[in-house]
């Protein structure tokens, strides 16, 4: 049932109560209170209908025009809920072995062997291994409140979600243990990172802000098509903090407040695709000038290159931890692709089932967006190139070679040789096994046991749409919206770009 059906009914009724007031009024007086209850009754339901913004009481929805569809959130329950936030808080109180310990700070970290308390757990025991709870005098408690709040906001879509918090979360622990980043840029600083990497995704739908811009949904347009999505991430992140319950910066003068904030909005909006190439270029300047750790703008790109390193670091990690993660994004790809074909929205190439392979957009991604940030960090922090650069470089040969076994095995399917089809060429094509995936099974809390040029980005072909990246149609629609809007008054001589 429509909610537009609904208002025809309840008018309906309404000119129906209308008529027996009328009748009755010729018969009665007074009016029998029945009907006064009725019509009180009915202006009830109305105010109800109008306001409440979730009709689920009413078993239907407010279905908006296309182009301002809501997407649908997906919580988990009340109940869900409740059990997770008692199991974290009791886990909190037992020790955490040094086995764990150890394996937290590799990249190799599995998340998907461990439970959603226990990953509330381990983000907890971050902010204590890396001093910041001394450091910043942080409430425990507010803590606690603060990471389960955080838990609550992020909805289950397949890829976007509390998990992926955590892993990016946890691969800028084990980069600060690494590189000792609290010595080297400051406490202030990693405090930011932390907590950037917490809430960076915070309540995201899992369509990107190319779906949001195309769509005009209401987060394109109150954020008039700039980062709409990392703005809402930040806005719900200092919406939780606002919760005196909450706010772990409570202790902190106001000036330190301010500028913490302006570092976690900082950081969070680096991570929209759109400003990939600025920031790179602008960091790799930094650095061929010669980085100065007390240079604040140097630190500032150093930590917007790390956030953004840690976001898209699942290539850094084995392949059976690295995989499953690259098939969920590819399933809110193809559901975001689906929805746009069905709205009549331009499809998002690098997003669309039927011209992407697996291995195509992972060499496109992996060899002009992931590998070269990843070598600039690891130019002035070389510590970081075993455990983060060397082993991107491993995952893009394997996939270089993986996209070569398919066309092979294309090619031969064309030629029209009569075989019932080629094997799959993933059983003869192996990535370095030079790490090892750090999964649960014997590690558990001690108490509780249970080189591409990147300048080619730009040059990428949209006829070849299998090869464009994200970075290349963030950038374009972020320049079309750009052009569109400073030359409203004049008539283009050739199509902006």
């Amino acid at each position: 049932m429509l909610v537009d059906e609904v208002n025809m009914d309840l008018v309906t009724l309404e000119n129906r109560v209308t008529e027996l007031e009328r009748q009755l009024a010729d018969r009665v007086s007074p009016l029998p209170p029945a009907v006064n209850d009725l019509k009180h009754d009915v202006e009830r339901f109305r105010h109800k209908l109008e306001t409440t913004r979730h009709l689920s009481w009413l078993n239907c929805y407010k279905e908006l025009p296309p182009t301002c569809r809501r997407l649908q959130y997906r919580r988990r329950s009340d109940a869900k809920q409740k059990v997770v936030r008692e199991q974290f808080l009791q886990i909190c109180e037992d020790a955490i072995s040094e086995e764990v310990v150890q394996c937290l700070r590799l990249s190799s970290f599995d998340s998907m062997q461990w439970s959603d308390e226990e990953l509330l757990a381990l983000l907890y025991f971050m902010f204590s291994d890396l001093g910041l709870i001394e450091m910043f005098k942080l409430d425990l408690v507010t803590l606690r409140n603060f990471l389960f709040q955080v838990y609550k906001n992020y909805n289950e879509v397949p890829f976007h979600n509390f998990r992926h918090c955590f892993c990016v979360a946890q691969m800028m622990y084990a980069m600060c243990i690494k590189s000792d980043l609290v010595r080297r840029i400051g406490g202030h600083e990693v405090l930011i990172l932390l907590v950037s990497c917490i809430c960076h995704d915070l309540d995201h739908p899992g369509y990107n802000n190319i779906y949001q811009i195309n769509a005009r949904t209401e987060l394109a347009l109150r954020y008039n098509d700039i980062s709409p999505l990392e703005n809402h991430h930040c806005s719900i992140a200092f919406r939780i903090l606002e919760l005196d319950e909450c706010n772990i910066f409570k202790h902190m003068t106001s000036e330190e407040f301010k500028l913490v904030r302006e570092g976690i909005i900082r950081c969070i909006l680096a991570t929209d695709m759109a400003r990939h190439n600025e920031i790179l270029a602008q960091f790799r300047d930094s650095v061929q000038q010669g980085f100065d750790e007390y240079n604040k703008t140097h630190v500032n790109l150093l930590c917007m290159v790390l956030i953004k390193v840690a976001d898209i670091s699942n290539e850094a990690r084995p392949m059976d931890v690295a995989e499953p993660w690259l098939d969920r994004l590819l399933q809110e790809f193809f559901a975001q692709s689906d929805a746009e074909k069905m709205e009549g929205l331009p499809v998002t190439p690098f997003m669309d089932r039927d011209k992407i392979t697996k291995p195509s957009s992972q060499c496109s991604f992996i060899g002009f967006v992931l590998l070269p940030l990843f070598e600039a960090l690891g130019e002035l922090l070389t510590e970081l190139i075993p455990m983060m650069v060397e082993p991107v470089r491993s995952a893009l040969e394997y996939y270089r070679r993986l996209n070569e076994a398919h066309h092979k095995n294309s090619l031969a399917d064309a030629s029209g040789n009569g075989s019932s089809g080629p094997p799959s060429p993933t059983k003869h094509v192996l990535k370095s096994q030079s790490s090892y995936s750090v999964r649960k099974t014997s590690i558990t809390f001690s108490q509780h046991p249970d080189e591409e040029d990147e300048d080619m980005i730009t040059d990428v072909s949209t006829e070849d749409e299998e090869t464009v990246t994200e970075v290349a149609v963030s950038e374009k629609t972020l320049k079309f919206k750009i052009s569109t809007e400073s030359s409203r008054y004049i008539m283009p001589m050739v199509a902006p770009v």
